[in-house]
């Protein structure tokens, strides 16, 4: 029986790297027996500025009653400054659907790919576990006086005890697997709410023995990331700091252009997941062929191995070192191809393995 997968392209790069992973996604399917009905959702700023739609509840729940998983280009327009259409697509998809973890591997794919001077691609090859649903991104607070000269803005950050745990057993069982060390990290040492991690923790580590385990005060781990990111297997982070930290572990990877991640429920097996590519919107570039589209394409590759086909995702990243080696690709990370002529190319190398 064929999964089902709804597709949101979104804003911005999005229709573009969307429709270029799509080219991927056909051709697995012709070739490759990958069994999946594609279900395109018409969601994103141009819909909300046209009748105001975000993404209807009806709609919400019918794509998680009848999908597997959902592919997200990008959301985010400059006509929309209050976000509400983002808000409503992305969060709202985390939130309702519970998907508490946001998984995002770190690995450079080329020596070349890494920024850091005497490091090369073995150095820099880790995930990083991001709690989804709590945190920061609640929105809970409030404004007064906006423009005032007396103004105040309170934001009000929220860990359970349910929340952190669940986001740490995945990031114990993922470390277990994979024979990794896990390293939470927090800044409990002036956010006091934030000691329920490394209570939690602690509590957890009794459970997997086997597994290494360290506590670092964010700040501190954002500088050993640049001087050492060899030491690292698996992050666990509260929803804020992993946000940051994969963007700036993204840059050591590469670049944006070339980042995946998923948003799961790894306490469910066969749950929807959500795939998309780390990078955002980029307005500026939009509409110029330019966009990388291999963040999106991992990213697929992520969503088919949550659908049951490991073999295609370890396909996806072959071709993708290759792609890169033989520099046929976009001029962010080094060619000089855009968005269709690169997908091309990976479309080739693909065939090969």
């Amino acid at each position: 029986m064929a999964h089902r997968i709804a597709v949101i392209a979104g804003d911005g790069i999005g229709p573009e790297v969307v429709g270029q992973a799509l080219r991927v996604l056909d051709v697995l399917r012709r070739d490759r027996g990958v069994d999946v009905d594609v279900w395109p959702l018409p969601l994103g700023a141009e819909l909300y500025l046209k009748n105001g739609t975000t993404f209807p509840l009806e709609l919400r729940d019918e794509v998680k009653a009848t999908c597997s998983a959902v592919l997200l280009g990008a959301v985010g327009d400059p006509r929309v400054p209050s976000g509400e259409h983002a808000h409503d697509i992305l969060l709202g998809m985390r939130s309702a659907w519970d998907l508490y973890a946001n998984v995002r591997p770190v690995r450079a794919l080329t020596d070349a790919m890494v920024p850091l001077r005497g490091k090369s691609k073995s150095d820099v090859n880790f995930v990083i576990y991001r709690e989804n649903t709590e945190g920061q991104y609640v929105g809970a607070g409030r404004e007064r006086g906006r423009g005032a000269a007396d103004e105040i803005a309170i934001s009000r950050e929220v860990h359970t005890r349910r929340g952190v745990e669940r986001l740490l057993r995945a990031a114990f069982d993922y470390a277990r697997r994979h024979g990794r060390p896990l390293l939470m990290t927090d800044k409990s040492n002036a956010i006091q709410a934030q000691g329920i991690w490394r209570r939690v923790l602690s509590e957890l580590a009794s459970e997997y023995p086997d597994v290494k385990t360290e506590q670092l005060y964010v700040d501190a781990l954002a500088a050993r990331l640049i001087q050492s990111p060899e030491r690292h297997g698996v992050i666990a982070a509260n929803n804020l700091f992993g946000d940051i930290l994969a963007d700036l572990c993204a840059a050591l990877a590469g670049g944006l252009g070339l980042a995946p991640s998923a948003n799961l429920h790894p306490a469910a097996p066969g749950h929807i997941g959500l795939f998309e590519p780390v990078h955002g919107s980029a307005p500026d570039i939009a509409g110029r062929g330019v966009a990388n589209p291999l963040g999106t394409i991992r990213s697929l590759g992520m969503l088919l191995e949550h659908l049951g086909y490991p073999a295609e995702i370890e396909r996806i990243e072959r071709a993708a070192v290759e792609v890169l080696q033989l520099g046929r690709c976009t001029t962010d990370v080094g060619g000089s191809l855009g968005s269709e002529a690169a997908t091309s190319a990976f479309l080739e190398v693909l065939a090969h393995h």
